[in-house]
């Protein structure tokens, strides 16, 4: 039962992105909103079934953080439409896991010894290579430039400080999930109003994306289940499967195409992330 709820957040967040992808005419700004829609409904149905509270300063900075997440899945989704989800994943899951890994290092005091510190500097390389290798294109078609990195570089900024920020307060995990969840939600209209695209309200599109925001909320919820159950390690290192699925779904479900040699790159480079991420 335990590896099983373990699974759950990887299958959860490999689907959803490829759900967004099979819709039609779906942008990011219908993917950003309908996956808030889908993730606040999560949060409520939580919500009204253990019901739990915090204090307002708590609530307040769970809600900031699930703005901030907001900000590194709007990146993640102007990526997924410029080079592919098959592409953006693998890098957005390096730089995620990196950063991660360096806030731990440099703020919390998370390594200590000789050991843990030529542990975690070769995650880091395989990390890195395993990125590198997922990013390998011979074309111009859907490759990725300095300014696609730059963009999810930037905006992965949000997604450090959402994981980040359960470290840094003494609360209950779950007590922190709807706040979060209403963040997100909150995020994706200021999202909306700042980059004018406010017609994604009323597109169909967007609520077709509400089923990916679903995936979403069930894979963050469990994911806390799974800390508790197996450890956060164990669970972090299960919930980064999620990267397989998302890639070569992309290829097999969603139909990016990837010539032979791009196709055994991006094998490798997967192979080298989870390897990482597996001995962080």
């Amino acid at each position: 039962m335990n590896i099983l709820i373990a699974l759950i957040p990887a299958l959860g967040w490999g689907i959803f992105p490829l759900i967004a992808g099979k819709i039609k005419n779906s942008k990011p700004s219908n993917e950003i909103f309908g996956l808030a829609i889908g993730a606040l409904i999560i949060g409520i149905i939580t919500a009204i079934i253990n019901p739990s509270s915090v204090s307002p300063k708590i609530f307040l900075l769970s809600l900031l953080s699930g703005m901030f997440w907001t900000m590194g899945q709007a990146g993640q989704f102007i990526s997924m439409s410029k080079v592919g989800i098959s592409k953006t994943m693998p890098l957005s899951t390096g730089l995620q896991l990196i950063g991660n890994t360096l806030i731990g290092v440099i703020m919390f005091n998370e390594w200590s010894g000789l050991r843990q510190y030529v542990v975690g500097i070769i995650s880091l390389i395989l990390i890195i290579i395993g990125v590198s290798l997922t990013a390998i294109s011979r074309g111009d078609e859907s490759k990725i430039t300095g300014k696609d990195f730059l963009l999810l570089l930037f905006t992965s900024i949000g997604y450090w400080i959402y994981s980040t920020f359960p470290k840094t307060i003494t609360a209950d995990a779950q007590s922190l999930f709807f706040p979060q969840m209403f963040g997100i939600f909150i995020g994706s209209i200021i999202y909306l109003l700042i980059t004018r695209q406010t017609v994604a309200f009323k597109q169909k599109a967007t609520y077709l994306n509400i089923f990916s925001g679903f995936s979403f909320g069930i894979a963050a919820l469990a994911y806390i289940f799974s800390a508790k159950m197996n450890g956060v390690i164990n669970a972090f290192v299960y919930s980064q499967l999620c990267v397989i699925i998302s890639t070569l779904g992309g290829i097999f479900i969603v139909g990016e195409r990837k010539p032979k040699f791009e196709f055994i790159a991006t094998l490798i480079g997967l192979v080298l992330i989870i390897i990482g991420a597996a001995i962080h």
